[in-house]
């Protein structure tokens, strides 16, 4: 397989570590430190990161994403239970069915709503839908945030979503793989976008801005936490050299790496989104609002854009996904925003 040198728009997981995040892991691998969790690396981060949401919440670091939104909906579902979620939610559409794996059977129930985005309304017609036995029980929302196709929940559009969980007795799980990118989307703190509107636990999203590997599920409500410990190890996320996940953490989330990290890719997305959606052929399928730019793209432009090594991805309803990450460089996104006026010209 050909190793990938160029920068490339297929996923803010091609991208490297950051180098606060590098220095952070080669600090850490200096001497000896107590295993599965029980190091000065964990203890640190998991205060910054209460210092960060401004409360007392628990913290676990698992691997990967799927871990951490699988293992966090099991923690809040029994078996006969089920998740509303959007019909393009990642837990549905990418996860393998872990999050029904991990709770042994937790249906997904899907709602409709505009920009991939839940609305109280999709969200009160299936808890609604049916309240007889035979039925699995809503037990949980669902949000990503940002969301599949790159559009970030408001705090007034999420303060809506909890009112109708109030109503149910529903839980709200929130993916934020890309959570970083909504904060800095929106404007606010971290304890505005999570607690302080109802979100009861977080998975919050290393990789995706600039770790090598690694997550943390953030449980504000402590009691849904009871025992998570044993779903992380049975379900063989209890990393033995934690500290490799916990440094990482600590330098990404000090002196707001995260923050500018994030800001950075948003940045990059809006100036290719603002560049190409006028030409000819290209038709901006979704608000930029994050990292993530989804255009309809004429075939000829979209063959002729692989022919030329561009990597990108065919995605939700005939679009082409194209993910800006914390190390894009202005110079590469000029030379496909170059290819692409070329393309078009060359069209008509």
């Amino acid at each position: 397989m050909e190793t990938i040198s160029k920068e490339q728009f297929g996923s803010d997981n091609y991208s490297g570590i950051c180098p606060e995040v590098l220095e952070a892991l080669i600090k850490a691998n200096e001497g000896s430190a107590p295993a599965y969790g029980n190091d000065f690396y964990t203890h640190e981060v998991s205060n910054k990161i209460r210092e960060i949401f401004e409360c007392d919440c628990e913290v676990f670091f698992v691997f990967n994403g799927t871990a951490a939104n699988s293992l966090s909906l099991a923690s809040m579902c029994q078996s006969y239970h089920s998740v509303i979620c959007h019909e393009l939610a990642h837990v549905e559409t990418d996860e393998c069915g872990a999050p029904e794996f991990a709770s042994n059977g937790s249906k997904l129930l899907l709602g409709e709503g505009e920009n991939g985005k839940l609305n109280p309304t999709s969200i009160e017609e299936l808890a609604t839908k049916r309240t007889d036995i035979h039925y699995p029980k809503p037990k949980v929302i669902s949000l990503t945030q940002s969301n599949e196709v790159g559009v970030v929940y408001t705090l007034s559009e999420i303060k809506a979503i909890k009112k109708v969980a109030d109503r149910h007795n529903l839980k709200i799980h929130m993916d934020g793989a890309r959570f970083a990118n909504a904060l800095v989307s929106l404007g606010c703190t971290p304890a505005q976008m999570t607690w302080k509107v109802g979100v009861d636990v977080l998975s919050f999203g290393g990789t995706k801005n600039g770790m090598a590997f690694g997550e943390a599920v953030v449980f504000f409500n402590k009691s849904l936490a009871e025992d998570f410990e044993y779903r992380v190890k049975q379900a063989g996320q209890l990393a033995s050299k934690m500290r490799f996940i916990s440094a990482q953490w600590l330098g990404l989330l000090s002196d707001d790496v995260w923050l500018k990290n994030a800001r950075h890719a948003n940045e990059m997305a809006t100036y290719f989104s603002s560049s190409v959606e006028s030409l000819d052929g290209v038709h901006l399928m979704f608000p930029v609002e994050a990292n993530e730019v989804f255009l309809k793209l004429k075939p000829e432009i979209e063959v002729e854009l692989k022919r030329r090594g561009w990597i990108f991805h065919a995605f939700i309803g005939g679009s082409n996904r194209f993910v800006f990450s914390w190390n894009t460089t202005k110079k590469r996104v000029d030379e496909l925003i170059k290819d692409i006026m070329e393309i078009v010209k060359w069209q008509k």
